[in-house]
């Protein structure tokens, strides 16, 4: 069995809705052999809704376009597109639409929902359907909720209004070789299993073949990559996704005439030291060794 996967915006076929007005394509699951995480597209109608659950995985999430209200024990909130956030284990929450409009968001589950155990996931007592409100991503007091504008991946354009969540070093952009990351959901927001991020590689941003031991996934949302995952290539456009498992070596290049930009997460959260293996780095003490004798 491959240690990665691709799938194609073009050869989904979207699945029904469900009797509450929701559905859910599964991008990466257990039947793809992944352990770490599941990975899928939500869609709630205007009067949809998901009733009150617990689970018991890490759920973090990034709404793509339109509007859902969240209800959650301490309150209900407005999230729009753009904002993300994070769901603990164990945590009582229910969906529903936001009235004049639905809401698609991506979701992402560490570890990976066992069907076998029900997906991991139980109906509890309905929660207070309270009016929402928006979050406010400076207030000290939010500590599970961002909000990610495009802008916010030019290092030009860094200030405090576009920070992702307070003022954490760790909102700060990441710049290096043609790439920036911006991170969304990590350690800092509470998250113990996964981490969220945004990556947006320059026209000339490329990444050296590498591995590590977690999985990774790659939600296309701008430009054009090339992407190898072990030594298969592929183009992947906007609504592409692909997944690499933990040791699938992996590498990136923007194919595109302009920007590409992807969301990523991963899981489980890499370890502090040794998390990339990169194949150039071994090439070149492999070489070094032969000179040497």
């Amino acid at each position: 069995m491959t240690n990665h996967l691709v799938r194609r915006a073009a050869g989904r076929p979207d699945p029904p809705y469900d009797g509450h007005g929701h559905r859910r394509r599964t991008l990466v699951g257990e039947d793809d052999g992944s352990v770490h995480t599941g990975f899928g597209l939500c869609e709630l109608r205007p009067d949809g809704r998901v009733p009150a659950h617990v689970h018991s995985y890490e759920e973090t999430f990034h709404v793509l376009d339109g509007a859902v209200i969240l209800d959650m024990p301490e309150g209900s909130y407005l999230l729009e597109e753009g904002d993300y956030g994070l769901l603990p284990t164990g945590v009582p929450h229910a969906w529903r639409g936001a009235g004049d409009t639905g809401g698609r968001w991506a979701d992402m589950l560490a570890p990976v929902p066992r069907a076998r155990y029900g997906h991991d996931t139980q109906a509890v007592p309905e929660l207070p359907a309270r009016d929402p409100v928006r979050i406010d991503v400076r207030d000290p007091r939010t500590r599970t909720f961002g909000h990610f504008e495009p802008d916010q991946m030019d290092p030009g354009k860094q200030s405090q209004d576009l920070l992702a969540a307070t003022a954490s070093m760790r909102t700060a952009l990441l710049v290096y070789s043609g790439i920036t990351v911006k991170m969304m959901v990590d350690g800092d927001l509470g998250a113990v299993a996964s981490t969220m991020f945004m990556v947006r590689y320059a026209s000339d941003g490329v990444i050296g073949t590498h591995d590590h031991p977690f999985e990774e996934t790659y939600l296309i949302l701008e430009g054009v990559a090339e992407a190898t995952l072990d030594g298969e290539r592929y183009r992947l456009e906007p609504g592409d996704l692909a997944w690499a498992g933990a040791g699938c070596v992996h590498g990136f290049v923007n194919a595109g005439q302009g920007p590409l930009r992807w969301l990523e997460t991963q899981a489980p959260q890499p370890p502090s030291r040794h998390s990339y293996r990169f194949t150039r780095d071994w090439d070149y003490l492999r070489q070094a060794l032969e000179e040497e004798s």
